[in-house]
């Protein structure tokens, strides 16, 4: 997505401007550690406006990424609509200022950077898939607060078996 300054001041001379467009990003699959297992084309949608010497974008990106379950390493479909802003500047002066702005040198404004870092930036930590059982491994198992407290139940600390005898001898003589 790459808008030129040229275009910009002509267009939003009179004010905002919309556009679209659809993207791969399937560069991200690529990035180590970003646990995304695949995405497909997303949809960016949005307008531009000129104010002084800053150029506004305000962004809406729309798609579809598929993570791994934190419980279960299962495959969960995650539908997201991410919304962005960035504001680039021809000044140097006001972009030394403020660190929020980019100053823009060429004579193009490539917005594809900052829509695959919004992206990366608010894709969630991590997902549940709803219906996933989790079941035991090797060595370990998976424990809810229900079943931790119907197997400590049945648990009798090994010290206290004799008196759990007397106990039920109790019950049993009444």
């Amino acid at each position: 997505m790459k808008f030129s300054i040229q275009q910009i001041k002509n267009e939003a001379f009179e004010g905002p401007v919309t556009f679209e467009e659809k993207l791969d990003v399937s560069e991200l699959l690529s990035l180590p550690n970003n646990e995304i297992i695949d995405i497909g084309e997303v949809f960016v949608y949005g307008m531009y406006v000129l104010e002084n010497h800053e150029i506004i974008f305000s962004f809406t990106i729309e798609g579809e990424m598929i993570l791994p379950c934190a419980r279960t390493l299962v495959e969960v479909n995650y539908p997201f609509r991410f919304r962005g802003t960035e504001i680039f500047t021809t000044k140097a002066s006001v972009a030394a200022k403020e660190e929020e702005i980019h100053h823009v040198t060429e004579e193009v404004i490539d917005l594809r950077p900052y829509i695959l870092e919004t992206i990366l930036l608010q894709k969630p930590y991590r997902v549940f898939a709803e219906n996933a059982e989790v079941q035991d491994g090797e060595g370990w198992s998976f424990y809810t607060e229900d079943r931790f407290e119907e197997e400590k139940k049945q648990k009798i600390d090994p010290r206290l078996a004799k008196l759990q005898k007397l106990l039920d001898e109790k019950k049993d003589e009444s």
